[in-house]
């Protein structure tokens, strides 16, 4: 299927996304975005594809917003509303306001939408960062399941220097990733960090010369496509589940998930493989 904004591959398992946009660096634009969910729906429901590679044309990952839109968005607001006084000290309306949201997530459009569509994907997502990610960009990449990094990538969570806060979901996933207090930094300040800073805060699991960047995010993109993409998926679930429960909850839970997973085919082929001394041929099922 042709996109404006993205191109897509599937080479043998591995569903290749590059976000393309050259002229606004990849931002994260509506058309982008209704093209990034239809070809992660794409990608979810073709059991020949296991494993997401997310990256971005050179020489950016994601740029964030694209902030051309936001003038226009302060003048629809202005002309549509009356003047309301800010609270110097915020806390106390957000119960009320979240109260009263509506759908969820909508009212963050693509700043919401993708990040969550990637976090909730049911298969390994592996971003391939080769540039700047910046704000919705650097989300984009969180919300990835493992990231690898260049040595010339820049991530930034830029919002607060835009009078924003991270919509994108990082305010979940970074503290998780770097802790609270690393987090707080990057946010409050929304100073640029290069690749080594980011792999050595932990913000990705591998870092890279650029030119050998994308050759080695396939390498591993391509090891997991040749996996048991069930036991991926509920390893991926249960991870997510045990951020909220105890020890013997988490347990509890993988026992039912092992059961799961004992009636797959790839199961059996994995030990009749290991008893006859040659690799297994898993298939995903």
């Amino acid at each position: 299927m042709a996109y404006e904004f993205i191109q897509t591959e599937n080479r043998e398992g591995v569903y290749i996304v590059t976000m393309h946009d050259p002229p606004t660096r990849n931002a994260l634009g509506p058309q982008m975005a209704d093209e990034l969910m239809e070809c992660l729906d794409i990608f979810e429901d073709d059991p020949e594809a296991r494993v997401l590679l997310l990256t971005g044309t050179e020489p950016s990952f994601c740029s964030g917003a694209n902030v051309r839109g936001f003038n226009q968005r302060i003048q629809d607001r202005e002309a549509g509303s009356v003047d309301v006084e800010v609270d110097p000290l915020p806390w106390g309306m957000m119960e009320s306001q979240y109260a009263s949201r509506g759908q969820k997530v909508a009212l963050g459009g693509q700043a919401s939408r993708i990040p969550l569509r990637i976090h909730k994907l049911q298969k390994p997502s592996i971003a391939a960062v080769n540039g700047h990610a910046i704000g919705v960009g650097m989300g984009v990449a969180l919300a990835c399941d493992i990231r690898y990094t260049s040595e010339k990538a820049v991530f930034s969570e830029a919002f607060a220097r835009m009078g924003l806060i991270p919509g994108d979901g990082s305010c979940w996933q970074l503290p998780r990733l770097i802790g609270m207090s690393n987090t707080l930094l990057l946010q409050y300040t929304g100073d640029r960090i290069d690749g080594p800073d980011a792999y050595r805060l932990g913000l990705a699991s591998k870092l890279l010369p650029d030119d050998e960047l994308f050759d080695a995010t396939l390498e591993l993109a391509s090891r997991l496509a040749k996996g048991a993409t069930q036991s991926h998926a509920l390893i991926k679930y249960l991870v997510h589940k045990s951020l909220s429960m105890d020890f013997e909850e988490a347990l509890d839970l993988s026992h039912v998930a092992q059961e799961q997973v004992r009636k797959t085919e790839d199961h059996k082929e994995a030990v009749q493989a290991f008893l006859e001394k040659r690799p297994a041929n898993l298939k995903g099922r």
